[in-house]
């Protein structure tokens, strides 16, 4: 919480920690914000009807031959696993490689990548 309410923790759960774990949580509270902000985005987008053009795979599915939401990743006509595997890898690797707070590169500030 932010002045005139001070340090509001009503859980308990920084009892015991230092400065250094509030400013990781609140790193990681602002990115998955973000994160979150960005897949209502995709979802308001692709309920829309808006798909990206072209070809998914060299089988020929296009981007809008797969359902939207949940059923994209479970059900008849879910992304193969191997896509969804693509995915996951490809998100990891911009957690890992990216999404980096490194010092001294103009990113003073929590979450300013």
């Amino acid at each position: 919480a932010q002045a005139p309410l001070g340090f509001f923790d009503p859980l308990g759960l920084l009892d015991d920690a230092d400065q250094d774990r509030f400013d990781r949580l609140r790193f990681v509270e602002i990115k998955h914000g973000r994160i979150s902000q960005l897949a209502f985005l995709g979802q308001i987008v692709t309920r829309n009807g808006i798909h990206l053009s072209g070809d998914i795979d060299y089988a020929g599915n296009s981007f809008d031959s797969f359902p939207n939401g949940l059923a994209a990743i479970s059900g008849p006509d879910a992304i193969p696993s191997a896509g969804a595997a693509q995915i996951f890898a490809f998100v990891g690797a911009l957690e890992l490689g990216v999404m980096k707070d490194i010092e001294g590169t103009g990113n003073e500030f929590v979450g300013d990548f």
